[in-house]
């Protein structure tokens, strides 16, 4: 039968569980609660009321699965077979309800999803201030914020590197409406008063970022001891060497828990909230004489004339094309992606065609 979940051995309230994963784990008779800590390919680690285990998921859940994002994340609660390992590992037959998901698109080809982190509160997008900074991939990260139900806030890390920081904050500031910014140091805790505000009891805050940004040794800092690698960054390029390999979750000594993940160089985007990341374009282009403006050569085109009075940066708005194009993808199959893309750059497979047949009668003619 299940335990009283506030008088267990381990209290699961201190790592965010609460009335509504409560409720539903009700649901499922015969199993019992568990938070998924990490994840090491197919198999995962979990925390329950009488301690961490190993645990991997059923055939039914994994022959249910749709897809990447249907299988447990770091984060996830879910219903499990035992409370202890003594036997082996534990069986995950459920995952509750999501009440909030960071996913990225999955490398490779497909148009597949994957998860980031489930059920977070708040999302430290980590950048450093130094030769890695890069106000495009910040965009990238509050599109896939925006959509996740959790609220991001824009850590910007390694600030006793920095000889520039006011243009840098004024880029920062070009792309963040809506966002609140930090400013620091490992080296001398610049800004860890401010980090410490948004870490608060019971709630759980996910790092994603860039390879060494500084993601492990914040945490680290947070946690009072060495408990996550770390690792410097190429003098050449002042880019990160890979240090977390996969998802943990981790509780904090003052209350508050923080998932760590692993830097990625590319983020590549499967779902995103373009309207939040980007109000003030779509702001501007509401304004266009036309509904269905281009935003090319049609007469009354917000957009251009904002450019051209420098109150959009032409960088930003090739930014949203970008992305916009990217998140219109979602959703469809590799032929419907093939013709997608060959319809933005030649307007479809007849005008390609046509292209190829100009330039090959082009060629014969010379």
């Amino acid at each position: 039968m299940r335990k009283d979940f506030e008088a267990v051995n381990i209290n699961l309230k201190n790592y965010g569980l609460n009335e509504r994963f409560n409720q539903e784990a009700t649901l499922y008779e015969g199993l019992f609660i568990a938070r998924v800590t990490e994840q090491h390919r197919e198999l995962y680690k979990v925390i329950n009321e009488w301690g961490e285990m190993e645990a991997s998921v059923s055939g039914k859940l994994a022959y249910q699965a749709d897809d990447q994002t249907s299988f447990p994340a770091v984060g996830d609660w879910v219903m499990i077979d035992r409370l202890e390992g003594s036997n082996g590992k534990a069986i995950i037959h459920h995952i509750l309800r999501r009440k909030s998901v960071l996913a990225r698109q999955a490398a490779g080809t497909e148009n597949v999803g994957q998860v980031i982190a489930a059920n977070i509160d708040t999302i430290f997008i980590c950048m450093s201030l130094n030769a890695d900074f890069n106000v495009r991939r910040i965009e990238r990260y509050l599109t896939i914020a925006w959509d996740s139900m959790a609220t991001p806030v824009i850590i910007l890390t390694k600030s006793d590197l920095c000889n520039d920081l006011p243009l840098k904050l004024k880029e920062i500031a070009s792309v963040s409406m809506g966002v609140a910014v930090i400013i620091c140091s490992s080296e001398n805790e610049e800004g860890f008063g401010e980090l410490n505000a948004y870490i608060r009891p019971e709630e759980t805050i996910a790092f994603v970022g860039s390879s060494g940004v500084g993601k492990s040794t914040l945490i680290n800092c947070l946690m009072g001891q060495n408990v996550l690698a770390t690792n410097g960054i190429r003098e050449e390029d002042a880019k990160g060497r890979h240090t977390t390999t996969h998802r943990q979750l981790l509780l904090l000594p003052k209350g508050g828990i923080v998932i760590d993940t692993p830097g990625m160089r590319e983020l590549q985007i499967h779902t995103g909230n373009l309207s939040k990341t980007f109000e003030d374009v779509e702001e501007i282009a509401a304004q266009c004489k036309f509904g269905d403006c281009s935003h090319g050569v049609e007469p009354g085109c917000a957009i251009r004339e904002a450019i051209e009075k420098g109150t959009l940066s032409q960088k930003r708005f090739e930014s949203y094309q970008k992305l916009q194009r990217e998140v219109s993808y979602d959703g469809l199959n590799a032929r419907q992606l093939e013709n997608e893309k060959l319809h933005r750059m030649f307007g479809g497979k007849a005008e390609m065609k046509q292209l190829k047949k100009y330039m090959k009668d082009k060629k014969n003619n010379r």
